[in-house]
């Protein structure tokens, strides 16, 4: 589905998800740049000292919250690109794959919400924190 700001390139089929294949071509980027050296901006947060990869969440949880504020849908909507990119290098960081984040999501969903077939979490992995 698209909106009026969105669009499919001409002769190309849309994915059943927009979402999911574009969160799943995103993780596999991240996690392909793993071994990419010091010049690639990911490799260096997934390689370098933890805290300045956390410390780009909280700048990023920042910058939407300050977009949301504003309220400029544009600007927003840049913004949690940039949450969720730093968020999926976290989970790639962690050994989290994309794919156990989905049955997190869907653990969450009533089964009349959660999508048929979504992956599901054995209940002894599920952590809810403190």
């Amino acid at each position: 589905m698209t909106s009026s700001k969105t669009y499919i390139s001409n002769g190309q089929e849309p994915p059943r998800s927009q979402i999911g294949a574009t969160l799943e071509a995103l993780a596999a980027t991240i996690a392909a740049r793993r071994d990419a050296g010091a010049e690639s901006y990911t490799s260096r947060l997934l390689h370098d000292d933890a805290s300045q990869l956390l410390g780009k969440i909280t700048e990023e949880a920042a910058e939407v919250v300050e977009a949301a504020q504003v309220g400029e849908p544009d600007h927003l909507r840049y913004e949690c690109g940039d949450l969720v990119y730093h968020l999926l290098v976290v989970l790639e960081r962690y050994g989290i794959p994309i794919d156990e984040f989905a049955a997190e999501l869907n653990t969450r969903m009533t089964d009349e919400e959660r999508p048929e077939g979504g992956v599901m979490l054995h209940p002894e992995h599920v952590n809810r924190g403190k």
